[in-house]
């Protein structure tokens, strides 16, 4: 009895899985390393700034905090290039942030260098176009794939499940039935962690008009506290007033903020489960698969499931364990699955 020998791959190759994010960018490499930073890109704003800084770009963290110094950018909007204003600014530094996580997965000089980088399940072809002509600039080969799917696919849910990926700037829905997912499998909404910093500043700052705060300071509280659960241990935090440090309690705001994105969520996932072949319905609202950095709001798959079973009669969701490289391990998994005339095909 004769076998079919899967594709030999081409030697000399890395292969990196890559969540291109919002507010963090992750790599899985086939070396075995894994990285993440955030999303941030920065260039000196003048030669002061140069003297001071003595690099022409930062990254991540070192950026946020050197931002002053800083032509500061965060190129990604709703998980894809900001275009627009600023637009071929935000290319740059987006080319330039995927070729710093490409430099932190540490590719050998006589190494190819395939890549399978995660965008939102419904980004635009223009939007796919911009995130590969930025990633041509440091790799060989390069494909785009969504990002719930990636999710899936590295935790081999690959059929009757729905994974839903909360990340910055969008909520991606993925409706996994044994085969490639088409677009009726697929739902984005702009509902995830950005929509929580934003709904978090509007009512802190309805509360209590005097203090004071910036967009990062709110997104750090929201890291550390966020929460939906009726019963949270309180959070009280400092923040100032005309400088002055000051307590203030903002449980219910936290709260209220981070439950804001639950009602979209419930939507698309009556959506993709309303219009799924009715004898496999149990199965898949059963099987929710909740990811990314959002899905780290403490008594968030609770709060679902318990909405899910008021709207749609039952429901079971469970987190991925690893939120952070969730993507990221899906894509490098799908790396090394793809035939090696495939990628040759790309190049």
């Amino acid at each position: 009895m004769s076998s079919i020998q899967p594709p030999s791959k081409p030697q000399g190759v890395l292969y990196l899985g890559i969540d291109l994010g919002t507010s963090r960018t992750s790599v899985s490499a086939s070396n075995g390393v894994r990285e993440t930073v955030a999303s941030y890109v920065g260039y000196p704003k003048d030669i002061v700034a140069r003297k001071l800084l003595q690099k022409d770009v930062l990254f991540g963290d070192e950026a946020l905090e050197k931002r002053l110094s800083l032509d500061f950018y965060r190129p990604l909007g709703h998980g894809v290039i900001k275009s627009g204003e600023g637009g071929d600014k935000n290319l740059q530094a987006a080319a330039d942030l995927i070729g710093e996580i490409i430099r932190r997965a540490r590719p050998r000089a006589d190494e190819l260098v395939y890549a399978v980088i995660g965008a939102p399940a419904q980004a635009q072809i223009h939007s796919k176009k911009a995130i590969l002509d930025a990633a041509r600039q440091h790799v060989h080969s390069a494909m785009i794939c969504s990002e719930p799917f990636s999710v899936a696919y590295g935790l081999d849910m690959l059929d009757d499940a729905l994974v839903i990926d909360i990340g910055a700037g969008t909520t991606d829905f993925c409706r996994m039935r044994g085969t490639m997912p088409e677009d009726a499998d697929q739902v984005t909404n702009t509902f995830a962690g950005d929509h929580v910093d934003e709904e978090l500043a509007k009512l802190v700052r309805a509360k209590y008009p005097d203090v004071q705060f910036t967009t990062q300071m709110i997104k750090q509280i929201k890291e550390k506290y966020s929460g939906v659960a009726e019963q949270m241990l309180p959070v009280v935090v400092q923040l100032p007033v005309k400088g002055k440090p000051t307590s203030f309690d903002i449980t219910n705001e936290i709260r209220t903020a981070c439950r804001s994105i639950v009602p979209p969520m419930l939507d698309a996932l009556t959506e993709l489960i309303g219009n799924f072949d009715p004898e496999f319905q149990d199965r898949l609202k059963n099987r929710v698969l909740l990811g990314g950095g959002g899905s780290m709001i403490k008594g968030l798959d609770l709060e679902l499931e318990r909405q899910m079973h008021e709207r749609l009669g039952g429901g079971k969701v469970l987190r991925v364990e690893e939120p952070i490289y969730g993507g990221a391990n899906g894509a490098l998994k799908i790396a090394h699955d793809m035939p090696a005339e495939f990628w040759e095909k790309l190049r």
